[in-house]
């Protein structure tokens, strides 16, 4: 699943997405990710920095999974 495609799904379910890289973190955490509302909950938020677009959209998969939301199922 891209990034694109993970984006839709969640907004499909109510969910608010950004997805942002930014070149000024340099090399390492340069990609994030913010996941809220929606399919996660009022309360629901996930949030991570990670050196990859492929990291981010696996780490929130994996967050998604934990939550027991998952475009897979």
């Amino acid at each position: 699943m891209d990034v694109v495609e993970l984006m839709e799904w969640l907004a499909e379910r109510g969910c608010s997405v950004v997805f942002k890289a930014d070149g000024e973190r340099g090399q390492g955490q340069r990609w994030m990710v913010i996941v809220s509302g929606g399919a996660l909950g009022p309360e629901g938020l996930f949030r991570t920095d990670l050196s990859s677009a492929e990291a981010c959209v696996e780490a929130t998969l994996e967050h998604l999974a934990s939550r027991q939301v998952s475009p897979f199922t």
